[in-house]
């Protein structure tokens, strides 16, 4: 298709998106061109327009948790027919030639693009993407309420796969759209789930006994049980030397946020006990499709709160002020 189509377009770190008109962006011979059905809303989103993730693509059109329909594809492109139902993630292009790409670590490739960041994304219409990376999805999550799926979903299932298999009392900091996710997954598999939120958040924690969790208290309580590993959602650094104190000998601390404030200073008996620390970067295509035959095993609902796509920026205040409870999403169909 060729025309016009409304898109909201970051055109400076720290101001509102702009709703506007656009052209509708024409494949190359390795993209899709694709019709937006839905994007969900992505802290990750916040952390660009607000400039913490200081590198966009300027102007840019965000978004990068995505549902859409095949209109048009490259001459290249093989695996996809039109009007198939695809997910188009925050990985947008990795070289396929340095060491990380030889050795299945794509996701930390130093020339990759990222979708809603260095290339444009989901706030709009239309996108195009390297098909390359896009995913067909199973029929039961072809709908708007599966787009933070191809976040959220993606990188709570990176970060849940780094803890040891025999964890079994799991932390989780900061109850939004991934920890919602994760934790249904968590519970088919038999895990016990410990959910913190910001302090005096009554909402967040009974959503997350409602999604499964088996306590949930302020960031500041202590559970009723040492963990055994914590995964760490919520951009606060100050809650490293809290999870590191939570947890027991030999646990793990994963960061599976890609922005972070700075992380105070602690002592080393807290990592001592050969506790271990470590962040998560991205996702890679296998993750992506390990995460969809994971759903065929333990499917999971979502809980989504929609928006039309003019109403992007007020979704996004929603989020920065912690009042959404699961995932916004912005529904164009």
């Amino acid at each position: 298709m060729k025309g016009k189509m409304n898109a909201m377009i970051l055109e400076a770190a720290g101001q509102p998106l702009v709703y506007k008109q656009v052209n509708v962006p024409i494949p190359t011979d390795v993209q899709l061109q694709i019709k937006v059905i839905a994007c969900g809303i992505c802290r990750t989103d916040l952390h660009i327009i607000d400039g913490e993730l200081n590198e966009p693509k300027l102007p840019l059109i965000p978004g990068h948790q995505v549902i859409g329909r095949v209109k048009m594809s490259g001459k290249k492109v093989t695996g996809f027919k039109t009007d198939d139902i695809v997910g188009i993630p925050w990985l947008g292009y990795t070289c396929g030639e340095c060491k990380f790409c030889l050795s299945g670590r794509e996701n930390v490739c130093d020339r990759a693009l990222f979708t809603g960041y260095t290339i444009n994304g989901g706030y709009a219409e239309y996108m195009v993407a390297d098909a390359r990376f896009c995913f067909l999805m199973p029929k039961e999550y072809q709908e708007a309420g599966a787009s933070p799926l191809l976040c959220a979903g993606l990188i709570g299932f990176r970060s849940y796969r780094m803890i040891g298999a025999n964890a079994h009392n799991i932390g989780i900091y900061g109850f939004g759209a991934a920890a919602h996710i994760i934790t249904q997954v968590a519970k088919v598999q038999g895990k016990q789930i410990f959910a913190f939120t910001r302090a005096g958040d009554a909402e967040s924690q009974s959503f997350a006994l409602k999604m499964g969790a088996s306590w949930a208290g302020n960031n500041d309580a202590t559970p009723p049980e040492k963990l055994d590993a914590a995964i760490i959602f919520a951009p606060a650094g100050e809650l490293v030397p809290k999870a590191l104190k939570d947890t027991d000998k030999t646990g793990q601390v994963i960061c599976g946020g890609i922005h972070m404030s700075n992380i105070p200073s602690f002592s080393y008996n807290l990592l001592w006990g050969e506790r271990s620390l470590q962040s998560v970067a991205n996702l890679t295509r296998e993750d992506g499709l390990a995460f969809l035959k994971q759903l065929q095993k333990s499917p999971v609902e979502t809980q989504t709160t929609h928006f039309k796509l003019h109403q992007a920026n007020e979704a996004l205040n929603l989020l920065r002020s912690g009042k959404i409870t699961g995932a916004a999403v912005l529904v164009m169909e």
